[in-house]
């Protein structure tokens, strides 16, 4: 046989070879323990998130799923773990919203969002909600855009920290309102919706959870959803968008991503084994518990909207200037 054909011979085989152990392993996986990396401390939206669908996935899969929460540096710190994890399945990011924010927020970051992972999944959306202290002569989301039209700069709204998703849902209604109201960063939402019911403050762009049985109270009044649709828990309450801002959504969402480079085959194991968990009455009865809608859908969707968030709060991060704390 001529030295050539020898040689594309060897190729063929070698590339066969590869095919085929890919295939097997897409059919044999998993062997052992999956590990989700949750990029916030335990106790969190994310963390209940990743625990809820990590016990589902456990049950239905075969094999421990282990929760690896890595907070630190608005999540960076667990995805540029992720990025560098052996491509092989057993090594999952659960990103969050602040996952599209980062790379406009931060000078540098050790990963690229897009080139180092791959999608598998959106899990969910949270509700966040528009909410004002009840001393705040407005009622609506119109009242508001008009009061503060009214009185430039002298309103101001409380955010989790600069270039949260809480202090960027600010900016965004800000620039499509069209209304200069002041931003006040607090460490965390813990702290900001203190104030918020104190009244030093007098309004947040709040997540659900931790938030709404003060609205059940009546201590704080709700105007709106940041969602693009009304949510479950509070059906009677219009959308930003609905009630004045056509377009306007700001809701936090969350996934699975894996490092660039794991087969697709795993890939699809993922995501079947993960929108059977998301239709299953014990997840959606915790996430209507925690203000979170199940999403699903197919990795290409995933990656296509997680490409849109981060142009989408590219701009809004210039516009506001917003920078890392």
């Amino acid at each position: 046989m001529p030295r050539i054909l020898q040689s594309l011979a060897r190729h063929l085989a070698v590339s066969a070879l590869i095919l085929l152990s890919c295939h097997a392993l897409g059919q044999t996986y998993p062997t052992r323990p999956i590990r989700l990396v949750v990029p916030s401390a335990a106790g969190g939206s994310t963390d209940t998130v990743a625990r809820v669908v990590g016990n589902a996935l456990a049950a239905s899969i075969g094999v421990p799923v282990v929760i690896d929460n890595k907070p630190g540096a608005g999540g960076n710190i667990a995805s540029a773990l992720v990025s560098t994890a052996a491509p092989d399945g057993y090594t999952l990011l659960v990103p969050y919203g602040g996952f599209a924010i980062n790379p406009s927020l931060y000078k540098k970051l050790a990963f690229d969002p897009i080139k180092d992972f791959v999608p598998v999944i959106e899990l969910c959306t949270v509700t966040g909600i528009l909410v004002v202290n009840p001393a705040l002569p407005a009622t609506s989301v119109a009242e508001l855009i008009v009061l503060a039209k009214a009185k430039p700069g002298q309103l101001n709204f409380a955010s989790a920290g600069s270039g949260t998703v809480t202090h960027l849902a600010g900016e965004l209604f800000k620039s499509m309102a069209g209304v200069d109201i002041v931003h006040v960063p607090y460490k965390g939402s813990s702290l900001a919706l203190t104030d918020l019911l104190g009244g030093q403050v007098q309004m947040m762009f709040a997540n659900v959870p931790g938030t709404i049985q003060h609205v059940e109270t009546g201590k704080l009044r709700v105007l709106a959803v940041n969602s693009a649709e009304r949510s479950p828990l509070l059906p009677k309450t219009p959308t930003v968008a609905e009630a004045g801002l056509p377009g306007y959504e700001a809701s936090t969402w969350f996934g699975v991503l894996a490092p660039a480079g794991t087969p697709a085959d795993i890939i699809a194991k993922l995501n079947a084994e993960l929108a059977r968990a998301l239709r299953s009455p014990e997840v959606l009865a915790l996430f209507k518990a925690e203000g979170a809608t199940a999403v699903g859908g197919s990795p290409e969707q995933f990656g296509a909207f997680i490409r849109a968030e981060i142009d989408k709060w590219a701009k809004v991060v210039r516009a506001s200037g917003a920078k890392a704390d």
